[in-house]
């Protein structure tokens, strides 16, 4: 999968935070890297070259970084309407 292709699934699941380069993932929303952690209420920066997913975990905040190139899938779970 090609870069272009990763970036509109990660803005499709997410909105721009205002006033950074960060995104909100949607609410409701949540998203699944490479069949690895499931992340809801992630922060997701989107880097040249690599993402960010900053999440809270047992009262810290955990940043997870993908490499671009090293992401081979991307899952977005939402609810059904």
């Amino acid at each position: 999968m090609n870069k272009a292709t990763l970036e509109k699934v990660f803005e499709y699941a997410s909105k721009p935070v205002q006033g950074t380069m960060s995104r909100k993932l949607r609410k409701d929303i949540k998203i699944q890297v490479n069949e690895g952690e499931v992340y809801a209420d992630a922060t997701l920066f989107l880097g040249e070259e690599f993402v960010r997913v900053t999440c809270v975990a047992d009262g810290a905040s955990v940043n997870t970084y993908y490499d671009w190139e090293r992401i081979a899938s991307v899952r977005t779970i939402g609810p059904v309407e």
